[in-house]
């Protein structure tokens, strides 16, 4: 048929369009899973071809593989790493179970793009073949898994950690601006004692400088890789020493320090590292979300919510409502919450489907963890950017809010008891009265004492730093 190829694996002829540099078992893919248009993300692309090369390399020094072959190999492998050939990875998320069509949609293109190097034509694998060449010395079960661990390690060290660092660096420039800026706190969303709007930023800026701790941490379970572990963690068909130069090579090209798994046959038949990678991003998660929502709260009106601070408007806010500005960036990120907690659970369901020696499901694991990663990142960046740097404090609202709320008699209970404070918050309420005016009308106490006890500043101060201090 014009416009196709006849090429030929072990089930028989298929017909490949005439121009790919994928091949028959590519192809078989592309029919047999036309399930979702979703592809595996260019990131994971780049680790698959960052494997195939360091095991060309390795198989070349170990004298398996013949240099002029190994050479092509590792020269189209440095293409498809360059961002060359994208168009070819045409395997759809949800494929063969362990990613069998991933490896051979890369070992094909590699080894057709080697034999065009060589001098031969695309499609005859005279020259270099994908299985005897290109994948040498591996298997699915391994190369899959290796390009996971390595294209997660480094989006989260190199898109997630700084997104959350640039995060936390504009929640600490909030803490330091509004340090002296005194209000309400809140608990059960009821008025609580007095705190500052400082304070307040600062227990965010240490809950997402405790989840950069945990992802690091997570991040030495992805530096153990089980190549060389082949089909079931024997090793078997790889040449001595493969292991060490392969990784070797993997880290020269990455400029990281991965390993090799500890237990080849646990690293084999285990995604644990993923999902305590996974986890850790849900705690991410879980703290993003709270804190989008409380920002939410805390600049909502602006005349008939709390409005203690306001957002940059950063467009209109109603296709209806003239003038209207909405908070735009931290639903936003809610959105981004709510779609890495699917990922999350797609992750666990699917690690959970290990069987024996193998869990068969790495593809859409490996999907769902690059895409929470990169929606994290990039969430996380323009949440930074466009609205946590730009947020600017209603001060007298803050002090409003602080001067009349009924829970300063908590200040009174070690003076007056803690029953005569309450009945005077419950007075203070009904009448609409602040607890200080009622203090000194009724001559509770003198006007010097009242505000001695209920400076609200005061109240802020952990009197375990003011001793330390002194």
């Amino acid at each position: 048929m014009k416009g196709y190829r006849i090429e030929r694996d072990t089930l028989g002829e298929v017909r490949v369009p005439k121009g790919s540099y994928y091949g028959a078992q590519t192809q078989r893919a592309v029919e047999n899973f036309p399930i979702s248009n979703l592809r595996l993300q260019p990131e994971f692309i780049r680790a698959q071809a960052i494997v195939k090369l360091a095991a060309a390399r390795a198989n070349v020094d170990a004298g398996q593989l013949d240099p002029k072959i190994g050479n092509a190999i590792m020269q189209a492998a440095r293409e498809v790493m360059d961002g060359h050939f994208s168009n070819q990875f045409v395997v759809d998320v949800f494929q063969a179970g362990a990613g069998t069509s991933q490896n051979m949609n890369m070992n094909e293109v590699l080894a057709n793009r080697a034999s065009e190097i060589l001098g031969g034509r695309l499609g005859e694998y005279r020259l270099v073949h994908p299985n005897d060449h290109v994948n040498m010395g591996q298997s699915t079960n391994d190369t899959i898994h290796t390009a996971i661990h390595i294209s997660a390690l480094i989006e989260l060290q190199d898109r997630l950690l700084p997104a959350l660092e640039q995060l936390v660096s504009a929640v600490r420039e909030k803490e330091k601006e509004f340090d002296n800026i005194v209000k309400c706190g809140r608990t059960h969303l009821q008025d609580a004692v007095p705190m500052r709007l400082g304070q307040e930023f600062g227990g965010y800026a240490s809950m997402l400088e405790k989840n950069s701790r945990r992802l690091e941490d997570s991040s030495d379970g992805l530096a153990e890789l089980a190549i060389g572990g082949t089909a079931v963690g024997t090793g078997l068909n790889a040449a001595p020493h493969y292991r060490k130069r392969v990784i070797a090579a993997i880290n020269e090209l990455t400029g990281r320090r991965f390993r090799s798994a500890r237990n080849l046959f646990e690293a084999m038949q285990s995604m644990d590292a993923v999902v305590e990678c996974s986890g850790a991003l849900r705690v991410l998660v879980t703290s993003l979300k709270k804190i989008a929502d409380d920002l939410r709260l805390l600049q909502s009106g602006p005349r008939t919510g709390l409005g203690e601070i306001h957002f940059p408007p950063v467009q209109p806010g109603s296709s209806m409502m003239p003038g209207k500005v909405n908070p735009v960036l931290a639903e936003m990120l809610d959105m981004v919450c709510f779609h890495a907690m699917g990922n999350d659970a797609a992750v666990l369901h699917a690690a959970q489907a290990g069987q024996l020696e193998l869990n068969v499901m790495m593809p859409v694991i490996a999907y769902n963890l690059l895409q929470a990663i990169q929606v994290l990142s990039s969430g996380m960046n323009a949440f930074a950017a466009k609205c946590v740097r730009g947020i600017e404090s209603d001060e007298d609202t803050c002090r409003y809010y602080a001067e009349r709320s009924a829970a300063l008699a908590t200040a009174l209970s070690p003076y007056i008891g803690y029953e005569k404070a309450s009945d005077l918050a419950k007075e203070s309420l009904e009448a609409n009265i602040p607890i200080r005016e009622l203090l000194i009308t009724r001559n509770i106490m003198s006007k010097a004492d009242v505000d001695k006890i209920l400076h609200i500043r005061g109240m802020t101060v952990d009197p375990e730093k003011l001793r330390r201090r002194k």
